[in-house]
């Protein structure tokens, strides 16, 4: 399935264009934070890995962690 775009009249294109500027920068900024607190979880899974109790905890964190920096790339 494509998806199609109306056209958009061409006085209305500068609120387009801010739309679609405003949009990019909130997914860049989403993604950023979704990397850096993937990557945070990441380390204090491995912090608590090195506990051999906190392991049960910290083994799952490390693994949410990393999903969550794969999914910021994607």
């Amino acid at each position: 399935m494509t998806k199609e775009r109306k056209k958009t009249p061409w006085f209305l294109w500068p609120f387009v264009a801010l739309w679609d500027l405003i949009t990019w920068i909130l997914q860049l900024t989403g993604r950023i934070v979704a990397a850096t607190l993937g990557l945070v979880i990441v380390i204090a899974g491995v912090l608590l890995t090195v506990t051999v109790v906190g392991a049960i905890v910290g083994i799952p964190l490390i693994i949410f962690g990393f999903l969550l920096m794969v999914r910021s790339i994607f």
